[in-house]
């Protein structure tokens, strides 16, 4: 029961992807009874929107309505619109004709990260975070350091991001989506993998044997997005300088290490955008020196 509690917000978030990606597939399956000329039968269909089906549907009876759709647009309970930020913000740029029920799943989205959650997403909703979480369990049990020579900035991901909008705008396509990893990944879970699987691949590879926590941390125009919507959330991680012993264990646990500058210092939310909320830090914390706050408690 100590081992479950003690890693209570890891267990939360694989949880959470887990599920999240759960009801996506029940969501995208349905059972269809059909007619046609010889018979009365049932059809088990995935994702009926793309799907050819032989006969007049009588009756469509979904696993699940309470997610559908994939990362980019899906419905709770098909009435809540969410959409991906960063995708509807290249679909616009790219003259693309963006749905109102799009932009409402834009608002809920941004409403919610920006002004609870911060760059959340990424640590309890991404399924590239399985991927690069387990390349940083093998760096570490094998006790892998980053590749020599390869120093590249943590700010890379906000040039992606503005490089992808602007690209959509001069080929009018959303340019990140047409090698999204996450999208890929996530449509490769739900609906069956495909090349998309290749990509996922090097992001894994990069991770282990490259840069910590590589992609995510450097190069994911997503997670900066989130970044930048969540930078003035409330909730945070606050630490308490009285109590820290120093160990570091916090620094060496995190993916995004420099926002832990405080540690040691001084009694401080952390403040920097691109803190995941991921809670590792709290849990691998011995002194009880680092918590989760809200509303920006005082030192």
């Amino acid at each position: 029961m100590r081992a479950l509690w003690k890693n209570k917000f890891l267990i939360l978030r694989r949880l959470v992807q887990v599920g999240i990606l759960g009801l996506f597939i029940l969501g995208n399956y349905a059972v269809l009874e059909l007619r046609n000329h010889q018979e009365e039968k049932k059809q088990w269909v995935q994702n009926i929107y793309n799907q050819e089906v032989k006969g007049s549907i009588l009756s469509k009876e979904n696993l699940s309505s309470v997610l559908s759709g994939d990362l980019s647009f899906s419905k709770v309970f098909g009435v809540i619109p969410l959409s991906d930020p960063f995708a509807t913000l290249q679909l616009f740029v790219a003259g693309g004709v963006v749905a109102v029920d799009l932009w409402l799943g834009f608002l809920i989205v941004v409403g919610f990260y920006g002004i609870f959650a911060g760059r959340a997403y990424c640590a309890y909703v991404c399924p590239i975070n399985l991927v690069s979480d387990f390349a940083s369990l093998l760096r570490r049990k094998l006790g892998l350091n980053a590749l020599k020579g390869v120093n590249i900035p943590r700010g890379l991901k906000y040039g992606v991001l503005v490089l992808a909008l602007i690209l959509s705008a001069i080929f009018a396509i959303p340019a990140f989506e047409s090698i999204n990893p996450v999208s890929a990944l996530h449509r490769g879970v739900v609906f069956g993998m495909g090349f998309g699987i290749l990509g996922v691949a090097l992001i894994f590879l990069f991770d282990l044997f490259v840069l910590k926590n590589g992609f995510c941390g450097h190069i994911c125009p997503i997670g900066a997005t989130f970044s930048l919507i969540g930078k003035f959330s409330l909730l945070r991680i606050k630490h308490n300088a009285s109590n820290c012993t120093k160990c570091m264990e916090c620094i060496k646990i995190c993916p995004e290490p420099q926002v832990l500058d405080m540690i040691g210092k001084e009694s401080v939310q952390v403040k920097q955008m691109a803190c995941l909320r991921c809670g590792r830090c709290v849990e691998v914390c011995q002194d009880d020196a680092l918590k989760f706050s809200l509303l920006g408690e005082k030192k």
